[in-house]
């Protein structure tokens, strides 16, 4: 087993004018349980997929399990396990039917004490003989982990690993983690659940547009949570942005704990559920109607109301009503409104 399970060096990708990945270089260890850490759009799943094979980057070298992913994708592939983030199974094969499937395809002899195991593990043996189309969204998701695990890869790539999981199974699930990480294995998490990363994880890293911008030690930050050193790094790399620059802004997590929406922000405080944290400034709405399409006359209707953030004390309310309003007499650039919940 290679001593660096997972690296890169200078990793850039780039979708137009967007760059989701900026020169990223990470160095993972064997053995360690690495929490890959950042908001929507920081360049997470852009890492896994090249790390994986299933995407070239534009510029830089990664190596995973002592394999390059860009040159040789399929030996890569056969050296590691990838857990999806909303993945799903064949629909039309039974559980232990797609087991068998992914035997083959990894050339695994026998499997059916590895299936046992994982079956009891996971509670799902009364379901090896259901049709993948006919489980419910846990019992796909049991399904999905053991096929990451099933070959017993030294490098494993999970992304929400514990979505759909009842508290029983996540805990099962989390201790499996943990105990494959210190028998020498490399587990890399990417999740929104901060506070089960800094349960699990021996490092993390937190990224923004693309950038490694930390990388520390959960269990060393003493009173400190890793909630409140996530929000910490990522605002002060978003109050970096140049706002006369597109396309940063077209990376930048839109907005901060100090500002109107993040839904990071609103499950911190227990407040909005819809993504919007409080009542604050907001952006001015646009003076003209958008442009129709070229050949295309304008169109007469008049355009759709632009959603709005929403004030967690009047979420409740509005409820009932099913209304959205906004006080009259107020500037664009300050107005506090209300919406529904539906």
């Amino acid at each position: 087993m290679a001593d660096r399970a997972i690296g890169t060096a200078g990793l850039t990708k780039q979708y137009g004018e967007v760059t989701a990945l900026d020169s990223l270089d990470l160095d993972v260890p064997a053995g360690e349980l690495y929490g890959f850490l950042g908001p929507n759009g920081a360049g997470k799943s852009t890492t896994i997929n090249i790390l994986t094979g299933q995407l070239t980057p534009d510029s830089g070298t990664a190596e995973v399990a002592g394999v390059d992913p860009v040159a040789e994708p399929v030996r890569a592939r056969e050296r590691v396990g990838i857990l999806p983030e909303n993945g799903k199974p064949p629909s039309f094969l039974t559980v232990r039917e797609y087991f068998d499937f992914v035997a083959e395809a990894r050339g695994l002899d026998s499997i059916d004490d590895r299936v046992d195991r994982w079956a009891d593990r996971l509670a799902f043996e009364s379901k090896l003989d259901t049709l993948c189309t006919d489980l419910s969204q846990g019992e796909r998701q049991k399904t999905l982990i053991t096929q990451a695990f099933l070959h017993e890869p030294e490098v494993v790539f999970i992304d929400e690993p514990l979505t759909n999981l009842d508290p029983i199974i996540q805990e099962r699930a989390k201790q499996f983690f943990t105990t494959y990480a210190e028998a020498g294995n490399t587990v890399f998490l990417s999740t929104h659940f901060i506070a089960t990363a800094q349960e699990m994880c021996t490092r993390v890293g937190i990224v923004n547009r693309g950038k490694l911008l930390e990388e520390l030690d959960p269990r060393e930050l003493g009173e400190e949570t890793l909630l409140d050193r996530f929000f910490a790094t990522v605002d002060t790399d978003a109050a970096a942005v140049d706002p006369a620059d597109p396309a940063a802004l077209a990376g930048k997590n839109r907005w901060s704990r100090s500002g109107i929406c993040s839904t990071n922000c609103c499950a911190r405080s227990g407040g909005c559920t819809l993504g919007c944290s409080a009542v604050g400034a907001l952006p001015p709405f646009p003076s003209s109607s958008p442009r129709s399409p070229p050949g295309r006359p304008p169109s007469s209707r008049s355009p759709a109301p632009r959603p709005r953030p929403c004030s967690p004390a009047s979420t409740s309310s509005s409820r009932s009503s099913g209304s959205r309003s906004a006080p009259s007499g107020s500037s664009d650039a300050t107005r506090s409104v209300t919406c529904s919940a539906t």
